[in-house]
């Protein structure tokens, strides 16, 4: 098969799956790395967030096994998880924003490599800024909010990357860019909590985003008003609020119920290793178990603001 057309029966595939793909070539990792490491050295992100959350890329390829020639980025739709705690004999439904469940990445890796492999190519997965490799591919556009926009799905969509030799046979790289419809929106900015958004800048203030928080070991600070949480990890205030998401807004699936036992345990915070079997399942399922040190904590301050009397 030439490759033009295994290319094009890549890229139908994946299609056909629903899924959203872009392929540049190898040459712009280094625009990548640039694009990560020059927003630290301006100043425009914070130290902490930056030592945590943004030095654990890989810009260098490994043997795939012939010549890395190109990036393929995929766009996987993906939904609102609603789960289900039991209190005291009540149902208790958490929320969980769209890319947390990393089942849909090897869901893209297997029909990757069901078209490749074949043919003698191969890939391996990339672990690289995903956001900016999407909008520099064109796959998709930031929003005012610096999520990824991807033309028909919004933000409600989990990103994967993978190394291959494959050729670049089109390549669509790309200065960043922002959504049109953002010029003259302040949605996302007006529904921030934490005034993360702010309209003197584009890069976020991410030091300041309940996520970066939420999903890290350590005491919420103390400017965290708790009323602001509203997501078992992550936040959804400027996805609900931006008019981009409106048709998925009620995109919500899963209701997996925990019981009585197993929400005590998850409260308690109990470690990984100690959690149940079939629980864990559970919590992999919604991708949660990379977060059972911390769910505890979030479930408490979630269960919380319900009970507060209005």
């Amino acid at each position: 098969m030439n490759e033009e057309r295994l290319v094009d029966d890549m890229r139908t595939k994946l299609k056909g799956g629903g899924y959203r793909s872009r392929t540049v070539s190898l040459s712009h990792v280094r625009d990548l790395q640039q694009g990560i490491e020059g927003s630290s050295v301006r100043g425009l992100l914070d130290e902490q967030f930056y030592q945590e959350e943004l030095t654990g890329f890989s810009f260098e390829h490994p043997d795939v096994p012939r010549r890395v020639r190109s990036l393929v980025v995929v766009a996987a739709p993906q939904p609102q998880i609603r789960i289900v705690f039991t209190i005291r004999g009540e149902p208790q439904p958490v929320m969980i924003p769209p890319t947390y469940v990393h089942g849909t990445d090897k869901r893209v890796e297997e029909i990757l490599a069901s078209v490749l492999n074949p043919a003698g190519y191969r890939i391996a997965r990339a672990t690289l800024p995903l956001k900016l490799l999407a909008v520099r591919s064109g796959l998709g556009d930031y929003g005012r909010n610096n999520i990824c926009y991807v033309r028909g799905i919004g933000s409600f969509h989990r990103l994967v990357a993978f190394w291959s030799d494959i050729p670049c046979l089109e390549d669509s790289w790309r200065e960043p860019t922002m959504m049109e419809r953002c010029g003259d929106c302040r949605a996302c900015l007006h529904s921030c909590p934490t005034e993360a958004i702010t309209p003197d800048r584009f890069v976020v203030h991410a030091e300041r985003c309940i996520t970066f928080h939420n999903e890290r070991d350590q005491k919420f600070p103390a400017w965290i008003d708790p009323s602001w949480h509203n997501c078992l990890v992550g936040c959804l205030r400027c996805q609900e609020a931006c008019p981009e998401n409106i048709p998925f807004l009620d995109w919500v699936e899963n209701d997996l119920v925990f019981s009585e036992e197993e929400t005590s345990l998850i409260l308690e915070s109990t470690g990984r290793d100690r959690i149940p079997s079939e629980t864990a399942k559970k919590l992999e399922r919604v991708g949660m178990l990379e977060y059972s040190d911390i769910l505890g904590r979030n479930l408490r301050v979630l269960l919380a603001r319900k009970e507060k009397p209005t």
